[in-house]
């Protein structure tokens, strides 16, 4: 092992990103079926936002490292794992722990990235794009010439999903504030501007047979509208609640109030779907199953990105060491693409 240091962002409990901790240590030694992986680019996505403030629905207590993917070398390998691995580009979805110089993960949670894709293009694509591409194509099944609405369109997963939309050939009609408009129109997205403009109303204008799959991060009063806007046949995919971030109270309620409504509405007989999507869903009952879906698409959205079908949006590089600074950044709202962080 060389004699390199581990370093680690520590989020020591519900604190401002100026309070995040720097950790120092040895780097780990890798057991069976484990690797270690020198971290080249790691992000900042919402979890983070939410973890920071005790809001997200299963984070674990404090104090931890968070950090949900990364992307980098394999440093070294433990007993079992194929050797050659070493030295190779790969990336993991960690949930936590990417905010750290070098992170031990099980050798079957490793994804290769392709050459050509630099670290910190394809770290914006890792969780989001995961979560775009398996919302659009397993949970919604949308299909060429279908109409979908997409809240959030110029955001991290919403970003990512209105390009993978439009190059299946779905007509997409995104939310977001006026000064993201003609970045949303130049990628053949019809925007509404969610702060003036009443949503629902301005869809319906658009769609006036509703839409065929609404994807809502922002939980509460939006899915109930959400729903309200599918077309017959159509599918509502709710995967967050952002609207409740600043909230107190109970983390798990916001969820726990949707999985409640989609489980009602599809008791219903109106042949509308509903879902609550949460990318770890079936891992605990069926860990090889999950890990083979995750690689296939994971796999899908790397050569997206070779394409060009999508491009990796890459708000701001910070070193590691400059956590908080981009913790403010992507909390502060007025960036678009993901803020990437770096050794």
């Amino acid at each position: 092992m060389s004699n390199e240091r581990l370093v680690q962002i520590v989020l020591p409990g519900i604190v401002e990103p100026e309070d995040l901790q720097i950790r120092r240590a040895s780097v780990p030694e890798p057991g069976p079926g484990q690797l270690v992986i020198a971290m080249e680019a790691t992000g900042v996505s919402f979890a983070e936002q939410q973890m920071r403030r005790g809001r997200y629905y299963d984070q674990p207590p404090f104090p931890f490292v968070p950090g949900y993917d990364l992307v980098g070398r394999v440093l070294s390998t433990g007993r079992g794992v194929a050797p050659e691995l070493a030295g190779r580009r790969v990336a993991a979805l960690v949930k936590v722990g990417g905010w750290a110089s070098h992170v031990l993960v099980d050798s079957k949670d490793a994804v290769e990235v392709p050459d050509g894709l630099t670290p910190a293009q394809a770290e914006t694509v890792v969780v989001n794009g995961i979560t775009a591409w398996q919302m659009l194509h397993r949970t919604a099944r949308v299909r060429a010439g279908q109409t979908i609405l997409v809240h959030g369109a110029s955001g991290g997963v919403g970003s990512v999903l209105v390009q993978l939309a439009r190059a299946a050939g779905v007509k997409v009609i995104g939310t977001a504030s006026a000064r993201h408009h003609e970045a949303l129109r130049e990628l053949d997205v019809t925007p509404i501007d969610y702060r003036v403009g009443n949503v629902a109303a301005r869809t319906r204008e658009l769609a006036p047979g509703g839409v065929d799959a609404v994807f809502d991060h922002v939980g509460g009063r939006s899915v109930v509208d959400s729903w309200h806007l599918l077309a017959p046949g159509g599918t509502l995919v709710s995967y967050g609640s952002a609207s409740t971030r600043d909230d107190t109270g109970s983390k798990q309620m916001p969820v726990l109030k949707i999985l409640a409504r989609t489980w009602l509405w599809n008791a219903l007989p109106n042949g509308r779907r509903a879902y609550f999507y949460n990318i770890w869903a079936g891992r605990a009952f069926n860990k090889d199953r999950f890990r083979a879906r995750l690689r296939t698409d994971l796999a899908e959205v790397f050569a997206a990105l070779q394409r060009g079908d999508i491009t990796a949006r890459i708000a701001a590089q910070l070193p590691l060491a400059r956590a908080a600074e981009a913790l403010n950044l992507a909390e502060s709202g007025t960036v678009t693409g993901k803020v990437v962080l770096t050794p």
